[in-house]
């Protein structure tokens, strides 16, 4: 069975990421990809779904760093 063009897209956006930043964990990236992904998907245009679950993806990932540096 093919992937829907959404599973297809938050697995690049979580290789992308990963790919640029090696030194974090893949659950935790997937994990905020998918966190994005829910916040979007109901987004009537849907070209930019993928940019816009990045950049969402990213800010997630920069908050998470920043509460640990807090503990």
């Amino acid at each position: 069975m093919a992937e829907s063009e959404d599973a297809l897209a938050i697995r690049h956006v979580a290789e992308r990421l990963l790919k640029a930043h090696p030194e974090l964990d893949a659950d935790v990236v997937e994990d905020s990809v998918r966190t994005a992904y829910e916040e979007l998907r109901y987004a009537r245009v849907r070209t930019y779904l993928p940019v816009l679950m990045e950049r969402r993806a990213k800010d997630l990932l920069l908050s998470d760093e920043q509460k640990d540096r807090r503990t």
